[in-house]
């Protein structure tokens, strides 16, 4: 169920991520507003189907933050060292899905 949940996250970040690049916006902001809008999805559907717990404004804090803070700095390397879009997201992806699951699962839904 992870891997579904991070599939379809996936897809929201990388359209919303897209949608903000293709209207000029540095990559920096581009992911962090995916990230905002997909992690809420991710972050709903990963408390309530993988770590059974209840949602709550405090985890969905930290969940945000936490992740959020990488997606900033990847999407920030990427603009201070040029680098394609689609590598960007391909990196963050990767780092958000490892990440992103000890770091929900140690930390956020412990």
């Amino acid at each position: 169920m992870y891997t579904f949940i991070g599939v379809l996250n996936t897809a929201i970040h990388w359209s919303v991520f897209f949608a903000f690049s293709s209207f000029g916006f540095l990559q920096a902001f581009s992911n962090l507003a995916a990230f905002s809008i997909a992690s809420t999805f991710s972050y709903y559907m990963n408390s309530k189907f993988n770590f059974k717990k209840k949602a709550k404004g405090r985890t969905y804090f930290l969940f945000v933050v936490g992740l959020g803070a990488l997606s900033l700095v990847v999407g920030a390397c990427a603009d201070k060292l040029n680098i394609n879009s689609f590598v960007t997201l391909i990196v963050f992806s990767s780092l958000s899905l490892i990440l992103g699951f000890i770091y929900s699962k140690y930390i956020v839904f412990k």
